[in-house]
């Protein structure tokens, strides 16, 4: 579970102003956050399917909302994939 600081300071990084806590990059920010943790989980745990499925599931999850960035916000969208070290 990600830890209430470690999303706070997720958020933090990729805001478009101080009240921006549910958009889009916030969203894929505290995602990619929880993709780590889980991703370190799972090196431990090789069997832990319910892990697996959960990981996949937050995977497409964060794959649609950059999806939703790249359209409307091509520029941004190279700044957050930057920013949080993901790669296309």
């Amino acid at each position: 579970m990600i830890s209430n600081e470690n999303k706070q300071a997720a958020i933090k990084s990729v805001q478009a102003h101080k009240d921006d806590t549910g958009g889009a990059a916030a969203q894929v920010a505290v995602a990619t956050e929880r993709i780590k943790e889980l991703t370190e989980h799972l090196k431990i745990n090789k069997k832990d399917f319910a892990a697996r499925r959960g990981l996949l599931q937050l995977v497409g999850r964060r794959r649609r909302l950059l999806n939703y960035i790249a359209k409307r916000n091509p520029d941004g969208y190279k700044k957050l994939l930057k920013d949080l070290g993901i790669r296309r």
